[in-house]
């Protein structure tokens, strides 16, 4: 399986941002990756007003060109969307998975609202969107265990072990980490959660300025359940693929069984 994560900068704009994401998924497809994987809020990234301007229902124009475009190329296509929800008065942090019968295979809402301060700037993410509660697990189109996760998911181990309890073989991390946390978390937290769980990592991060001052750090990449990284991306707009060698972690996870060593009722969380 090749798997492809694209890198965007993304804006208050919903056209311009679906245009760009169709650019780059087809050509992902076509140097072909049959997993394309986009970043956080692809739609529409800026601030809470922005959000909220651009946010869509999940029948609107973002996902249904996901639908429609999986389908056309033949992709399972991932990616995070800023929704609003009927009756909902905050958005939703939503990671779609089109699979490439142009329908919806999952949806994860993203659990870990990001309420932190990163270089002298506030985010406070839950005073605008409501977290999910429920932890996803989808298929792709040839049958690989695919986890859901979205951006600052990646600093909670727990939740990547349970995708992997779960089964989960490939795990995607649309993201818009800060360009702060890219330079000094980003790869390592990637890696990690690629070596704990013995799965490959696909994380797709946006890259440059956004609406109201946001700037995300870009550096996407590809890791493999030894925690290699396959692809990493340079920065600026575009793609990488990786081939994901199944047979290569059915060994690794067979000759350094780690998680089927885990000793559970220790009274931690596992």
């Amino acid at each position: 399986m090749i798997a492809a994560a694209v890198q965007l900068n993304s804006g208050p704009d919903p056209a311009a941002n679906r245009a760009a994401a169709d650019e780059h998924v087809r050509a992902a497809a076509a140097g072909g990756a049959t997993l394309v994987v986009l970043p956080e809020k692809w739609n529409v990234l800026g601030t809470p007003d922005q959000l909220r301007a651009g946010a869509e229902p999940l029948d609107g124009p973002a996902v249904t060109w996901m639908r429609r475009t999986a389908a056309e190329l033949g992709v399972d296509l991932v990616g995070s969307v800023a929704v609003a929800e009927p009756g909902e008065e905050k958005l939703r942090n939503v990671c779609v998975h089109a699979s490439p019968d142009g329908e919806l295979a999952a949806t994860y809402r993203k659990v870990h609202m990001f309420d932190v301060t990163v270089d002298g700037r506030e985010y406070r993410e839950s005073a605008h969107e409501e977290p999910g509660d429920e932890v996803v697990v989808s298929r792709t189109a040839d049958g690989v265990e695919l986890g859901l996760s979205v951006c600052y998911d990646v600093r909670f181990p727990e939740l990547y072990r349970e995708l992997a309890a779960r089964g989960a073989r490939i795990i995607v991390v649309p993201a818009a980490f800060t360009l702060a946390t890219t330079r000094d978390h980003w790869e390592i937290l990637v890696r990690a959660r690629a070596i704990e769980d013995q799965a490959f990592v696909v994380a797709a991060n946006q890259i440059g300025e956004a609406g109201g001052g946001l700037r995300s750090g870009g550096r996407s990449l590809i890791a493999d359940p030894w925690g290699l990284v396959l692809a990493t991306a340079p920065d600026r707009v575009g793609h990488i693929s990786a081939e994901l060698d199944l047979a290569a972690q059915e060994r690794i996870r067979r000759e350094l069984p780690s998680l089927a060593n885990r000793r559970l009722g220790l009274g931690v969380p596992v």
